[in-house]
């Protein structure tokens, strides 16, 4: 046996079986064997790996293990002369393999430890964790205050991902990135298996390290490139990420590191978990609610000048209106409007200016219902209701028209997010333009089947987004396309006897999975707020019925129950119960109620019932769920 590959899956189902296609091709002409080891998916990844890749050897386990423990229990069965730890959300080259193994087998005297490979993100990018330096209490500090980003290239600063060695130049390095370490079967048994303390992160750093300790060396080979959807820089955005990341750095340097040495790095790592979280919570709260802010306080200038203008002109009083008005009741007016886009999905793009005009009007006729059934002396001016509210609907028009010149040089608003779809491929080109259709976001598609005129192909046809058929076309090949292409343009594979397209529309993000349920109206975003927004009202709205419901609900304490987890959002108070559609559909969450609840009058079977669950997703609308949760209210103690 040549090569061993192990995987190690978490809930990642239809990348891992992108990988394993992958793989199998690049096992083509090498002796290997090839484990997944499940760390307690719920999402049905052991029983596709059973169905669709019947030599791959399983092991499941009960319980989420971590990455290191993971991987030592498929290294003591392996019996490869290599070792290769894979990540699931990889796609390898078809000669990937080969190239490593003849690369590692050249060293005669055999002090080639482990090698690792050139990698690119779903856009092409290439991934600076592909090679990296020890991280030493300096390098570390350069890295945690900022220095190694402003300086990348610098022999100094640049040392935690050896920003001055060329991407594309073969390099004896320190650390190998856990997504895929090419090791001598020999050396780790000399060295020993990945340290369990390291539950996730950090163990290739470990493991790296210790080979180099032992007289081995580490390689960066880029003559073959593999795509990692998920890397390093994907995870930043997460709190659980800098705790866990730097925790397991504080693993490493009270292992390794000794005396003065190991107290300044433990103290610079705690300090770097509070500085890098802090940075992160702000970074976070800040992307996620810049337009938020901006409509905010734009509106609120806008209505202030109104305020001022309708005081001079019209009332001919400078103090017409009391600073209530200004400071508490404008800003309840405007909280109205913004929610109300948000539900309507002024927030979501592509922009689209008929979500934030019904948002406005929707907002304000439930200000001017409130309006009327409020006291007299709060009643301060229906005038600059409707001023605010056009003006309101104008700065949000603005501001997305701005941001549109800015990122995309065009006043469109609404048409630069729309895909134009270029779909290369021969047999499975049709079913790859069927699968666009269906989830309805794309304005165009055109298909080719010549994958050497790709780039000038998509540049006349102004394509953003790029689909291949890996049936038709190897790995290797579409990895080069996609770094000729560029990262101005998405990219999405579709693979054989698969319905999903996975890619990833850049390197901040974890990956895009497009499958059937995007046709679903119960998963549009705008459905996924309102239902949320429906979970938690009703939640709230029943807690001053709590006296009354413990007569109303059968199984009071299993209402509690209930109630809870639909607040954690854990449960819906509408939603599936077929195990199937459990796992068919990733976002689908489990229901207190079922849709089959209607038709309690009928026996149905386990089929029945899913094709029941998947009309209610199709036809998704609030009003369902009222329905039926009103019609089943002494239910939801079940």
């Amino acid at each position: 046996m040549q090569v061993s590959i192990i995987i190690v899956n978490y809930n990642v189902k239809y990348f891992l079986e992108q990988c394993l296609l992958s793989v199998l091709r690049a096992s083509v002409k090498l002796k290997t064997e090839i484990f997944v080891v499940d760390n307690a998916s719920s999402d049905g990844s052991v029983e596709m790996v059973q169905q669709k890749f019947p030599t791959v050897k399983i092991i499941a386990n009960e319980t989420n293990v971590g990455f290191s423990k993971a991987n030592n229990q498929a290294i003591v069965q392996a019996k490869g002369e290599f070792i290769l730890l894979l990540n699931p959300d990889t796609v390898v080259a078809e000669d990937t393999f080969v190239k490593c193994y003849d690369f590692m087998d050249s060293f005669v005297n055999r002090r080639g430890g482990a090698v690792g490979v050139r990698m690119i993100d779903g856009k092409g990018n290439f991934l600076p964790e592909s090679k990296r330096g020890l991280p030493t209490p300096e390098v570390a500090f350069y890295k945690t205050f900022g220095f190694a980003k402003l300086f990348p290239k610098s022999e100094k600063y640049g040392r935690y991902h050896l920003g001055f060695i060329d991407q594309h130049q073969k390099y004896e390095i320190d650390v190998l990135s856990g997504a895929f370490m090419f090791i001598r079967k020999a050396v780790l048994d000399r060295v020993g298996l990945l340290d369990e303390n390291f539950f996730m992160y950090g163990e290739d750093i470990d493991l790296s390290y210790r080979i180099q300790k032992e007289g081995y060396k580490n390689f960066y080979f880029p003559e073959t490139t593999i795509i990692h959807y998920k890397g390093e820089s994907t995870k930043k955005g997460s709190l659980n990420y800098v705790k866990v990341f730097y925790n397991a750095m504080l693993i490493f340097a009270r292992k390794h590191f000794r005396g003065n040495q190991s107290g300044l790095f433990s103290l610079l790592i705690n300090f770097a978990i509070i500085f890098r979280g802090l940075l992160t919570f702000l970074a976070n709260i800040f992307s996620s609610s810049f337009l938020f802010i901006i409509d905010a306080l734009l509106s609120f200038a806008g209505i202030y000048f109104i305020k001022n203008y309708w005081e001079d002109t019209i009332k001919y009083h400078e103090h017409y209106y009391p600073n209530e008005f200004l400071f508490i009741v404008v800003p309840v007016y405007i909280f109205i409007w913004l929610f109300t886009a948000f539900l309507s999905g002024a927030y979501d793009k592509p922009f689209r200016v008929s979500n934030i005009l019904r948002a406005i009007l929707f907002g304000t006729v439930t200000i001017a219902v409130v309006y009327a059934f409020i006291p007299n002396e709060w009643r301060f001016s229906r005038a600059i209701i409707l001023l605010g509210a056009g003006w309101t609907a104008f700065e949000m028009l603005f501001t997305r028209t701005v941001y549109h010149l800015i990122k995309h040089q065009s006043l469109s608003v609404e048409n630069e997010d729309d895909k134009r779809s270029l779909v290369l491929g021969k047999a499975d080109a049709q079913r790859a333009e069927n699968i666009l259709r269906l989830l309805g976001n794309t304005q165009e598609i055109i298909s080719s089947n010549d994958l050497a005129t790709t780039k000038k192909t998509s540049a006349i046809h102004s394509n953003n987004e790029i689909v291949f058929c890996s049936n038709d076309f190897s790995f290797k090949e579409i990895i080069e396309q996609i770094s000729v292409c560029g990262n101005k343009i998405e990219y999405k594979i579709l693979n054989e006897g698969s319905n999903a397209l996975i890619g990833s529309n850049s390197k901040d993000s974890a990956g895009d999975l497009y499958v059937a349920e995007r046709s679903y109206a119960l998963f549009k975003p705008q459905n996924i707020r309102s239902k949320r927004v429906f979970d938690l009202s009703v939640a709230v709205l029943m807690l001053p019925l709590l006296p009354l419901n413990i007569f109303m609900i059968k199984n009071f304490g299993k209402f509690v129950s209930n109630w809870l987890e639909v607040i954690s959002g854990k449960k819906t108070w509408i939603g599936f119960s077929s195990e199937k559609n459990l796992k068919t559909f990733p976002s689908a969450k489990q229901g207190v109620l079922q849709p089959s609840d209607k038709l309690k009058m009928f026996t149905l079977s386990e089929d029945e019932i899913a094709e029941v669950e998947l009309n209610y997703a199709r036809l998704y609308s609030v009003s369902s769920d009222i329905n039926l949760f009103l019609k089943n209210y002494s239910s939801l103690g079940k």
